[in-house]
């Protein structure tokens, strides 16, 4: 990627308890500048499906910023490998989400899947994104 069309989605998914209360968040950033952030609660869930519903509205919401080539980073290596191909997806429920995703990536020119460590600092602004939403929902209640 050129500088120019540098867009990277990095993703993160949340459960309190597997399954328990579930959050997804993600972080846009283009040419070294984060440009959009955004979480959301989903209910109960599994860390698993957390991490799918990530992609998914990171995806939707990288439309905005390119049609061309996206990045899109997560510490999830399982949904890194299903969405590779490098691991089989054997569960119904991901399967669907699979799909969704790969729905979603028919919006953008390529779309490549990157696993990365759980330290990386946009990875960690997405964490601490949903563990925001993740205690808001709990005070919520």
């Amino acid at each position: 990627m050129t500088a120019t069309d540098a867009v990277t989605l990095y993703t993160d998914g949340a459960s309190r308890g597997n399954p328990g209360d579930a959050a997804w968040a993600y972080v846009i950033v283009r040419d070294g500048s984060v440009v959009a952030g955004r979480s959301g609660f989903i209910g109960t869930a599994t860390n698993n499906v957390a991490e799918y519903h990530a992609v998914i509205n990171g995806l939707t919401a990288a439309r905005e910023f390119t049609s061309g080539r996206l990045e899109v980073r997560s510490d999830s290596e399982l949904v890194v490998r299903q969405l590779t191909g490098r691991y089989r997806i054997t569960r119904e429920h991901l399967a669907d989400l699979a799909d969704e995703v790969r729905q979603r990536m028919h919006n953008f020119a390529e779309v490549r899947f990157e696993s990365v460590p759980r330290e990386h600092p946009c990875i960690r602004v997405a964490d601490r994104l949903c563990n925001e939403t993740l205690d808001a929902e709990r005070l919520r209640r």
